[in-house]
């Protein structure tokens, strides 16, 4: 739900409960959900974590930490946005679930208009890499803002192609890491013309279990992602991927079956995507998409609330934790294997993912570890 801004004191929680150790996007989601505020959830963090089965509390970033943080981001200028607040975009608060939080810098302005996301090869052709930037131009003209992941080739092109009309750069890094280095003075640009995204700390490096994180966000911003040369195995892919589990509109542009970087986007319209040979063809489907509302995030993701939970015990724990493994598992055969409610099987989870033994993951999905 969609509210104005909140209190200082709960935004300060919020970042520390959004940093603290084996909490991600889903568990946030219900403990907030549980809790009613991020001060409350903090308070219980520890107690829920030994449930769970960990030996000591998992590591809570202190008052002094999450304040530094906050004062590094007013110093670059940058913009921290909490879900839950009316500033936060509109497409990521109705993901299931939602970041807690993102880092902008920039014109965050451009979060509130429609969007479209451009993203393919790093090693891309002088044919794709022209290709994405004349589409990026376009779609730019048409009103459409162009998200992308600041790589090199082809994301690189996009951004060049739509910097006079609205681009958001989206990175795996905090918003001041500069990947790859060569991207200086397009990373430059976009902070004074268009806006930077991260969920990461400011002054965070790059690591590569980022990156997955920044794809769901570059496919959650948008309403389509169009991909412009892929090979089967890339980003690219994955965050096309993403969409389609997103709801949001998949695009691919058709390139020769001699050249691997348009293997994965011909895979992609073999799935169905949309084929791409000009703007017309993305244009088509997105402006017939219905408007996001601007109480969409109250018909969001609505984890289970807390009284609707049922008292866990170490039996039920157990259990889950032996029917758990690294392919994902929907809570509701969890519930079905165990007997247990639905809510009870939700608790527990939550316990076994603070303990690190498990992690929760959208689509009501569960992971052992």
């Amino acid at each position: 739900m969609t509210t104005g801004v909140f209190s200082p004191a709960e935004r300060l929680d919020r970042l520390r409960l959004a940093r603290a150790e084996s909490v991600g996007s889903v568990t946030f989601a219900h403990l907030i959900a549980d809790y009613g505020s991020a001060t409350e959830a903090l308070r219980a963090l520890p107690e829920l974590a030994r449930r769970g089965g960990r030996a000591h509390a998992p590591r809570i970033p202190t008052v002094a930490e999450a304040e530094a943080e906050l004062a590094a981001g007013v110093a670059l200028g940058a913009s921290l946005l909490f879900c839950g607040e009316a500033a936060f975009p509109l497409t990521l608060a109705v993901l299931d679930a939602p970041p807690p939080l993102i880092w902008t810098w920039g014109d965050t302005g451009l979060l509130r208009r429609n969007m479209v996301a451009l993203v393919g090869a790093r090693i891309a052709s002088a044919a794709g890499r022209r290709f994405a930037r004349d589409l990026a131009e376009a779609l730019g003209a048409a009103g459409w803002v162009v998200v992308s992941g600041l790589a090199r080739g082809i994301d690189s092109a996009a951004h060049d192609g739509a910097m006079a009309t609205g681009t958001v750069a989206v990175l795996a890094g905090g918003v001041d890491d500069i990947y790859p280095p060569e991207n200086g003075a397009l990373h430059a640009a976009i902070v004074a013309r268009g806006c930077v995204v991260s969920e990461r700390p400011i002054g965070a490096g790059v690591k590569a279990a980022d990156f997955p994180r920044r794809n769901r966000i570059i496919s959650g911003l948008s309403r389509g992602v169009v991909v412009v040369e892929a090979e089967l195995r890339s980003g690219s892919l994955i965050t096309a991927r993403l969409a389609g589990e997103q709801g949001r509109e998949v695009f691919a542009v058709p390139g020769s079956p001699m050249d691997p970087r348009s293997r994965g986007a011909n895979d992609l319209l073999r799935q169905g995507a949309t084929l791409v040979e000009e703007a017309a063809d993305v244009l088509r489907v997105l402006d017939d998409l219905p408007g996001l509302a601007e109480n969409e995030p109250e018909g969001g993701y609505r984890p289970t609330s807390a009284e609707q939970r049922e008292t866990t015990t170490d039996d039920l724990r157990d259990k889950i934790a032996a029917l758990l493994s690294p392919a994902p598992t929907p809570i509701n055969v969890l519930a079905r294997e165990t007997g247990a409610p639905t809510g009870a099987v939700l608790a527990a989870l939550m316990e076994l993912a603070l303990a690190g033994r498990v992690e929760l993951a959208p689509g009501n999905l569960a992971i052992g570890l």
